[in-house]
């Protein structure tokens, strides 16, 4: 499985840098999936619970609180106003 470089950050600082297979989350208009190789864009997220895939199957879970997704040729970057994993 291919991975990308995801930060996820907040106003306290990043609170993940690192590689992922997939992150799965709530965008504005509805439930997203990103993986390597995805279409650049930038979205709003809503309040939801977030799940990092990891190449080895492993997987993490975040609780975000809303915020804006950013997604490049190279890294996604998720800022959020607050975030802490749930795992």
């Amino acid at each position: 499985m291919k991975e990308f470089t995801l930060v996820l950050s907040s106003p306290d600082g990043d609170l993940f840098r690192g590689d992922a297979a997939m992150l799965s989350l709530r965008g504005t208009e509805g439930e997203l999936a990103i993986m390597a190789g995805h279409i650049p864009f930038l979205t709003a997220v809503v309040p939801c619970e977030a799940k990092i895939l990891f190449a080895d199957g492993s997987e993490r879970r975040v609780q975000v609180d809303g915020g804006l997704l950013s997604v490049s040729a190279d890294a996604v970057t998720l800022l959020s106003t607050a975030a802490s994993f749930t795992d």
